[in-house]
């Protein structure tokens, strides 16, 4: 039986004084960490925390992110980490008191949304905060993470199993309040030695960790790879700015890059000149992988970047609720346009609006059955139910197709394909040839009702600085490269396009603002003719 407590134990003996967690500031051996882990662990069972109580992390990358949750996960208790770009008192309130949170464990820069949170949240007891001073005079609610600590010694040994809940991760959807994803450690460790198979890890590479921790990309492709590998992780708080990863990826010689498209958009373009030259010859001299995810990665891009660094792309795909790697291109078997094929314990089928498997190259749902899948939404059994197929598969809202040899091709988000006179239309199939224009930078594409009960495209593209385009010459763009069905009647120029902590486009804030301005009678930026 393994754990992610088990993980960490085995790591922790095999290679106690190799370094593990490295920052610009410090660095944190196996032994080190679990040696940290232990403490922490019995300062929060000296607060009450025990087997099946949440307490939620909002943090930035850092040692302490990950001292805190696996301490939670010696206990049997479930680490909740929260996006900390949500800073609305009322959005965390909500969150907390879903999972009836004890603690937080966070940074001062996010206290005020979570003092808002905490006089609305009954069973919140304390902030842990990870650099208020140790001489600071702790109040009822805020003290210093650094008194989270206690004699091991002195806690019972906890019996955590496979199937115990290790966290809780909140998604966003497109309506209504987030859901809490419940994911175990079987979870957890069957998907990162699925995924750690498929890249052919060792512990001589070098991880780097530049997207946020409180998603389960990072998480579970950088931190428990990592952990489970025995590999260096070199950790940035920040995806922004770059030039403090840069330098550490230069210092410490990282061999895994792992990120999202939009930051191999801008290495691809920066890849010229002097500038290209370092970046191609000193910060990423010695990486051997490339890892995107989160988000389609356009195959122009992908390209791109291949032929700027010489180093490939392989692409994956999954959700939270699947831990969160469900398929990945491996170095010696990649398809461009791909996501690859399901990492071991991981089967994928394609299915129609009535649940019932299309043949190969047929266009529907992908569904995902496997030990990744999740135990179920928390608190909310019917959403649980509704997420499954009939017999079991887990229905991920995203339509894609498999080819003859079994790779996953993604077409688009369910609720992002357009319907034109009954004729579908994926969006990013649209963005990805209009991106092929040189003065693009990027392009969001969303389908607006209208009076008829049919939907019109609008697309909203951002320029690279000093680019010359129009309105008109994005409209003739359109022309040129879609069908007349799939072509935006609309266009908008605009200065950036709303994104999470991801980089992902939240395509919701874009109709959601052009559902406001149509309401509001103001005219159409600009039309087809």
């Amino acid at each position: 039986m393994k754990t992610l407590n088990t993980i960490l134990d085995q790591t922790a003996q095999d290679l106690p004084n190799k370094p593990f967690l490295v920052t610009a500031e410090d660095s944190m051996t196996f032994s080190e960490l679990r040696a940290q882990v232990l403490k922490v662990s019995a300062g929060f069972a000296g607060r009450g925390v025990k087997k099946g109580d949440c307490v939620a992390i909002v943090h930035r990358n850092s040692a302490h992110f990950v001292v805190a949750y696996f301490a939670l996960n010696r206990l049997g208790a479930i680490a909740v980490p929260i996006n900390f770009m949500t800073q609305k008192a009322d959005e965390l309130a909500y969150m907390l008191n879903d999972c009836k949170a004890l603690g937080v464990v966070t940074q001062k820069e996010f206290l005020k949304g979570l003092r808002g949170a905490a006089a609305k949240t009954p069973s919140l007891k304390s902030l842990w905060v990870s650099d208020m001073e140790d001489s600071a005079e702790p109040s009822a609610l805020e003290q210093p993470f650094s008194t989270l600590s206690g004699d091991p010694s002195a806690v019972p040994p906890v019996d955590v199993v496979e199937s115990d809940v290790a966290s809780i991760l909140y998604t966003s959807g497109t309506t209504g309040n987030p859901k809490g994803v419940m994911l175990t450690h079987r979870n957890f460790v069957t998907n990162c030695e699925g995924a750690m198979e498929i890249m052919s890890l060792t512990r001589r590479d070098v991880g780097l960790c530049i997207l946020p921790m409180f998603h389960s990309f990072a998480w579970t492709g950088n931190v428990l790879v990592s952990l489970r590998v025995g590999a260096k992780l070199v950790i940035s708080p920040s995806i922004a700015p770059a030039k403090p990863w840069l330098t550490l990826m230069g210092k410490h010689g990282v061999s895994l890059f792992a990120a999202v498209p939009q930051v191999y958009s801008v290495l691809a373009k920066e890849a010229t000149g002097l500038k290209g030259l370092v970046l191609k010859y000193w910060f990423f001299r010695r990486v051997r992988l490339a890892i995107s995810g989160a988000a389609p990665l356009a195959v122009p891009v992908q390209e791109a970047f291949e032929k700027a660094f010489g180093v490939a792309i392989l692409e994956g795909y999954g959700l939270t609720e699947t831990s969160p790697v469900a398929t990945i291109n491996a170095p010696r078997a990649r398809r461009k346009g791909s996501v690859g094929l399901p990492i071991r314990g991981v089967a994928v089928k394609i299915v129609d609006d009535n649940e019932t498997e299309l043949s190969q190259g047929g266009e529907g749902e992908i569904c995902v059955k496997g030990d990744n899948v999740m135990k179920g939404y928390f608190g909310l059994p019917d959403a649980t139910a509704a997420s499954f197929t009939k017999d079991g598969w887990l229905k991920t809202g995203d339509i894609g197709a498999l080819d003859a040899e079994g790779f996953l091709f993604i077409r688009d988000r369910k609720k992002d394909m357009i319907i034109i006179k009954g004729l579908k239309v994926f969006s990013a199939q649209v963005e990805a040839a209009l991106l092929e224009h040189p003065d693009v930078a990027e392009v969001a594409v969303i389908g607006i009702p209208d009076e008829h009960g049919d939907e019109t495209i609008k697309a909203f593209f951002v320029l690279k600085p000093g680019a010359s385009a129009d309105r008109a010459a994005l409209m003739q763009l359109c022309r040129s490269k879609l069908d007349a069905y799939k072509r935006p009647r609309d266009v908008e120029i605009v200065t950036a396009l709303p994104k999470n902590a991801l980089q992902k486009v939240l395509k919701r804030e874009l109709r959601a603002q052009e559902l406001a301005k149509r309401s509001s009678g103001k005219p159409s930026t600009a039309k087809a003719d």
